[in-house]
């Protein structure tokens, strides 16, 4: 398929998720399809996914909403810079809702075959929005050592460098 004709599967694909047309985002992957998603182990099928984007993403934020910002489609790929806002409104990897907005960013690359997707990739920064929850992430005690010692370096770069 062309660049734009995958560019137009790919946006019908999003917008079917925004619709929570599980049936129409469904007809969107292709036979065999593959998602490889940040802190899961394993590529998730089709099912996997479904179960992923429907019942603990959108479970846990109802009114998610995900806007491409950038597309760059090509023969058999399309790769997208995403922007998603949403309200935590349901329980999320074991948080009650806190009814907190959450806005975060993502890449997401997407193999193509006969207008649908085959395999999907994406990173986003999940520091964020689990600051945007009320979450912190606190360093390792292995990690302790290695910041203070950074930190350290870099007072004494300042201090001998205004002498």
């Amino acid at each position: 398929m062309s660049a734009k004709e995958n560019e137009i599967a790919f946006r019908r694909w999003i917008e079917a998720y925004n619709e929570r047309d599980r049936q129409a985002e469904t007809d969107g992957r292709a036979p065999g399809y593959v998602a490889h998603a940040p802190g899961v182990p394993e590529p998730l099928d089709s099912d996997a996914w479904e179960e992923f984007i429907f019942d603990v993403f959108a479970g846990a934020f109802p009114d998610l909403h995900l806007t491409v910002e950038v597309i760059g489609p090509g023969e058999d790929t399309v790769a997208a810079r995403m922007a998603y806002r949403g309200t935590h409104r349901g329980e999320f990897q074991g948080l009650p809702p806190t009814g907190r907005a959450i806005a975060f960013t993502a890449i997401e690359i997407n193999r193509m075959e006969g207008g649908r997707v085959t395999e999907h990739w994406f990173e986003f920064d999940q520091g964020r929005l689990f600051e945007q929850l009320g979450l912190t992430v606190v360093p390792g005690p292995r990690l302790w050592p290695r910041i203070l010692g950074h930190q350290t370096r870099k007072l004494g770069s300042k201090l001998s460098g205004s002498r």
